[in-house]
């Protein structure tokens, strides 16, 4: 079980940027986003008054709502809007990746998490690697600069969350807290699609598909996933799982829409796995 849910993880995340491929050409990013959000706020609050579920006092709600801000909002819909604006599946997964030395960085003064020498070797090898999955695409060109800059953001926001959600998401009750952070996240993201976009959606079979995953596998399986890890391992750990998301979105594009894999890739591809092998092991 221990191993499972690792390996179940990196390939449900992994499929959340194939997603937004899939959905994106039928709704703008933030039009897209909220309507995602607003279904998961739907779904987990029913979930939350059929168990009955205890409602965390005003400072935890607090921070249930920053980190769904930061962990859905910032992240998710700030990639779907580089997405939009040409950057590939593959390179917002390479940027995503990085999170974990962010993440090892904030978690020593803010978690007082110790990091072996082993440990940053494992991260290194699998910046590496994932660089080298995607390296092509990063130098076709392809993307405007501003989506890239929005995958930066989106990139600090996922590490500022993750750390968050590891300091005080173990002490918000598990049901009430995902209402609380996916109706802030659908608050942000609907209030920028109001102010920003037409709001307009093709009701296509690939949009119904996409959306339906994303809020199923994505929204509800992937989160409860990570904090689940996060509950019981430490930050810099967890976070070293996401370097093995470009190398899964490499071979899912691969297998779904015939991208191909270079042999300097398929370096990178067993760099990343041996990086990840050496940071994450006990």
């Amino acid at each position: 079980m221990r191993l499972a849910a690792p390996v179940l993880f990196v390939f449900l995340w992994s499929t959340g940027f194939i997603g937004a491929k899939y959905g994106l050409p039928h709704a703008e990013p933030m039009t897209f986003a909220a309507l995602r959000f607003g279904i998961v706020t739907a779904l987990v609050t029913f979930w939350a008054l059929v168990s009955r579920a205890a409602w965390p006092r005003p400072r935890l709600a607090f921070h249930a709502g920053l980190i769904g801000v930061l962990m859905h909002a910032g992240f998710m819909g700030t990639t779907f809007v580089a997405i939009s604006f040409g950057v590939e599946a593959g390179t917002a997964a390479l940027i995503a990746a990085l999170q974990p030395i962010l993440s090892t960085l904030l978690a020593r003064p803010l978690l007082g998490e110790k990091t072996r020498p082993r440990q940053w070797l494992g991260l290194c090898l699998g910046l590496l690697g994932v660089l080298l999955v995607v390296g092509n695409k990063l130098t076709a060109g392809l993307g405007a600069a501003s989506g890239y800059g929005l995958c930066l953001l989106a990139l600090a926001s996922l590490s500022s969350g993750t750390i968050w959600q590891k300091k005080f998401g173990s002490t918000i009750p598990a049901a009430s807290g995902y209402v609380i952070q996916f109706g802030a996240a659908t608050m942000v993201t609907l209030s920028l699609a109001l102010a920003f976009e037409t709001m307009q959606i093709d009701w296509s079979l690939d949009f119904a598909l996409a959306l339906t995953w994303l809020v199923l596998a994505i929204s509800i399986g992937a989160i409860v996933l990570l904090y689940g890890m996060l509950r019981t391992g430490d930050a810099s750990r967890v976070s070293s799982l996401f370097f093995l998301t470009p190398v899964s979105t490499a071979l899912i594009g691969w297998i779904m829409f015939g991208e191909q894999l270079s042999v300097l890739a398929l370096v990178g591809v067993a760099l990343a796995a041996a990086g990840v092998f050496i940071a994450a092991r006990r």
